[in-house]
């Protein structure tokens, strides 16, 4: 009884394990489609080469241009007068 169990169990156990392996195929292509969506979110891939990003605007100008820019949230609009015309009181 023994004598025919030990084969079949090496069978069993390499019939199992037959199942295991990992296909090439998807290890060789692992990872492709997350990198195209990440590249496909690009828009110029050649920007990274850039070494000098900030050409053309020099600091003095920036900072100005940020200062009129935030200045002109804090001037108050002048209240128009309201154009409602008042009713007489009948008299």
């Amino acid at each position: 009884m023994a004598t025919r169990l030990i084969p079949t169990g090496i069978a069993l156990l390499a019939l199992l394990l037959s199942g295991c392996r990992t296909s090439p195929r998807i290890d060789d292509h692992f990872g492709e489609a997350v990198r195209a969506n990440l590249a496909a979110q690009a828009l110029r891939p050649e920007a990274s080469g850039n070494t000098n990003p900030a050409a053309g605007v020099d600091g003095r100008a920036a900072r100005a241009a940020q200062q009129r820019y935030e200045k002109s949230f804090e001037q108050s609009e002048q209240q128009a007068a309201p154009s409602i015309i008042p009713l007489g009181t009948g008299q």
